[in-house]
């Protein structure tokens, strides 16, 4: 069960603090009377009086900007206070005091293997805030904890259901998909440190390798890759010219080309177009029959 967060208002310390040293003044002098006059009974009272006054100075406290008190009395949440500034509260209370900042949690590189199952390296960097203080200090034992192994959780299943890269281009990556895969570990992260009454503001991957072990073998996969998917681009290319070329030659009544002649014009064309060094001329002083 959720812990829910109770704002409250406690008395402002300056007040209260010259109303304490008054007060402290006059039952220090009445104490101090009584003993002196032979009052003893009204010494004691006044001595009494002395001591609460005393445990009632220790009810100061401070809070900064963007920083709460939780007011815990005898085990029970009492509230929270959020203002800043100079405060005096009940001195019974426990006071466990939360920073509302954000705060960054750059997390180490790990190794976890993708979807196609090849290792990789990954890390993150997380942005998050203490939202219910409540939550924070009662519903788990160290919010600060609980939100780094959940962070490092949430990565690892999030690396696990991306690949590290696709050339083809129809499926999410973990390098070609970093705004997609930001937003998927970011609304993971929150889901798993809720409980905590954590906000994240912001996650999103610091570092992004392959594995040590199989970082050779992945570079010369993705330059195979690479150069086939420029091939393909390059033929396509070739293809769409040649077609252009022959259309507009046959559209020309001075050149005629039967299907031999179409046919070698079609290879010669694409050896240049396709052709990975330059081409070599070549000088035909017959004909494509001779």
């Amino acid at each position: 069960m959720q812990t829910r967060e109770l704002e409250t208002n406690v008395a402002h310390g300056w007040p209260m603090l010259f109303g304490l040293l008054a007060a402290g003044v006059v039952v220090i002098g009445l104490t101090v009377f009584s003993f002196v006059s032979g009052l003893i009974p009204g010494g004691i009272l006044m001595a009494l009086l002395s001591a609460v006054w005393l445990v009632l100075m220790f009810g100061f406290f401070t809070l900064q900007p963007n920083e709460a008190a939780v007011l815990i009395l005898f085990g029970k949440y009492q509230g929270t206070v959020k203002t800043a500034g100079f405060k005096w509260a009940n001195p019974l209370y426990t006071k466990v005091k939360v920073s509302l900042r954000a705060r960054n949690l750059n997390m180490e590189p790990i190794k976890v293997n993708d979807a196609r199952g090849n290792p990789i390296e990954i890390a993150a960097v997380v942005v998050w805030q203490v939202q219910n203080t409540a939550q924070a200090v009662f519903d788990v034992d160290s919010y600060a904890h609980f939100v780094n192994v959940q962070s490092e959780s949430a990565l690892r299943h999030m690396a696990m259901a991306y690949p590290y890269d696709d050339f083809e281009g129809d499926t999410r990556s973990l390098r070609g998909s970093t705004d997609e895969v930001s937003m998927d570990l970011q609304r993971e992260v929150q889901e798993r440190v809720a409980t905590a009454g954590v906000n994240i503001i912001e996650a999103r991957l610091s570092h992004l390798a392959y594995a040590p072990e199989i970082a050779g073998a992945m570079l010369q996969r993705q330059q195979a890759e690479a150069i086939v998917a420029a091939r393909s681009r390059i033929v396509d290319g070739a293809v769409g010219m040649v077609e252009m070329a022959i259309e507009k030659m046959e559209a020309c009544d001075k050149i005629e080309l039967d299907a031999e002649r179409r046919a070698a014009m079609v290879s010669n064309l694409m050896v240049v177009l396709c052709g990975h060094a330059e081409v070599t001329p070549v000088v035909n002083t017959g004909t494509l029959y001779n």
